[in-house]
């Protein structure tokens, strides 16, 4: 499904950032854009950045139902701050938007991306659910059971025919070559 990426830019806080951008909403089924100005108040701006399709997939329906779980159903957009550029009309690259919460951990863990969380809107919220209902199985629990086999009774090294005695069991190398010389 086609979503379209609103952000957000409002004054910055301090006097290194000039603005501070968020992820504020996404629009399920949005045609293209390449920030088009979408609402204004203020000083704060609305941009409607970008249009990156949402994709699911069978085996991540465990992450969707967790994302659905949550107080407020989110997806999860992925944002890289552009090289050059006019840093204050389009700072961000928008790199990817994801229904699983464990995928936008991955891309938490370098540091170079910027993760944001985004309210679903209700469709939205409905659709990713249908899907994770259809296509949800339950992964069978199994039990891993031990060998039968008793490992505590062996002592290391006892009918190893490479060691003499029970004294060089825990013998040092350089000793043990010294007396066979």
């Amino acid at each position: 499904m086609p979503l379209g990426i609103v952000l957000r830019r409002t004054p910055g806080v301090t006097r290194w950032a000039r603005y501070a951008w968020t992820a504020a909403a996404v629009l399920p089924g949005a045609g293209p854009a390449e920030w088009r100005v979408l609402r204004r108040e203020g000083e704060a701006v609305e941009y409607h950045a970008a249009t990156l399709t949402l994709e699911l997939h069978g085996a991540e329906t465990e992450a969707y139902l967790q994302a659905l779980s949550a107080d407020v159903p989110s997806v999860f957009v992925v944002m890289r701050k552009t090289d050059g550029g006019d840093q204050d009309d389009c700072p961000l690259d928008v790199l990817l938007v994801t229904a699983s919460p464990y995928e936008a951990q991955d891309y938490t863990d370098s540091g170079e991306e910027i993760v944001e969380k985004v309210p679903m809107p209700e469709g939205l919220a409905a659709w990713v659910r249908d899907f994770a209902l259809e296509f949800h199985q339950d992964e069978v629990f199994i039990k891993r059971k031990r060998d039968k086999k008793r490992v505590d009774l062996k002592e290391d090294g006892i009918g190893d025919p490479r060691i003499g005695k029970p004294a060089d069991i825990y013998a040092s190398p350089a000793l043990r070559k010294r007396r066979l010389q």
